[in-house]
């Protein structure tokens, strides 16, 4: 496993990255609600990407067809945008997105509620998103990768809810996807040292049910095999000297 270590120029250069695709997701925020397709969400992110003279990260990587993952109640993750998705109040809908500043990546993923949603799903919204920020805390120099793994599965599945093993955070930089993977499961104390100039996507993805998932027809999407809604957070962070720094948030 060869983690690259960025210098203090190259993580400016992400956070650049990561500052612009926080404007994305606020124009995709600002898109989302009742009567939206997810293409319209996408056709919002394009914009504001070209607007802001980066490229999309998605689009055309290994033959995904969008900017967008647009992931709806019980889909996980790699849902693909289209004019017959249409947002209904109640749905959730987790947006994911990656762009390219000057040769380097970011890469962001939020859960959005269409209208009102139940208590439910705003329980699940909230349990993720605190996930990640646990995990967050944990990307400590001297502290290990499995640290920040075990942050998301022992609070999600305190709550009930499903861990999903299939797919997982990932190194980011000048490419999308570098080492090391990120689970988001795991004994704590384990796997590589974190040091500092390591960038990390980390990302929770949480079933309200079961953690099993399966992968649709299309060759992208996944869902919940329960049908149960499932949740998505993801920032990109660098970690530093005196502790992690989320480069887009």
């Amino acid at each position: 496993m060869a983690i690259q270590i960025k210098s203090a120029a190259e993580i400016e250069k992400m956070r650049t990255s990561g500052i612009a695709l926080r404007q994305v997701h606020e124009a995709v925020r600002a898109t989302v609600r009742p009567g939206a397709t997810t293409m319209d969400l996408e056709r919002a992110a394009l914009a504001t990407i070209e607007k802001l003279g980066a490229k999309a990260a998605f689009k055309g990587y290994h033959g995904f067809p969008a900017a967008l993952c647009t992931s709806v109640n019980s889909e996980v993750i790699h849902g693909i945008p289209s004019d017959r998705s249409v947002l209904r109040e109640g749905d959730i809908v987790s947006v994911d997105c990656g762009v390219v500043i000057d040769g380097y990546y970011s890469d962001c993923a939020v859960t959005y509620a269409v209208g009102t949603i139940s208590a439910a799903a705003q329980k699940l919204l909230r349990v993720t998103e605190a996930a990640l920020y646990a995990a967050i805390d944990k990307a400590m120099p001297g502290g290990r990768l499995s640290d920040i793994s075990n942050a998301v599965q022992s609070l999600c599945e305190a709550e009930g809810y499903g861990v999903v093993h299939e797919f997982v955070g990932h190194g980011i930089g000048k490419n999308m996807h570098e080492d090391p993977q990120v689970p988001n499961y795991g004994d704590p104390g384990k796997g590589p040292r974190l040091r500092p100039g390591m960038v990390l996507a980390i990302e929770p993805m949480i079933n309200a049910g079961s953690p099993e998932v399966k992968v649709l027809e299309d060759g992208w999407t996944a869902v919940t095999v329960d049908g149960s809604f499932s949740a998505h957070f993801e920032h990109t962070v660098a970690i530093t000297r005196d502790g992690p720094v989320i480069l887009t948030r």
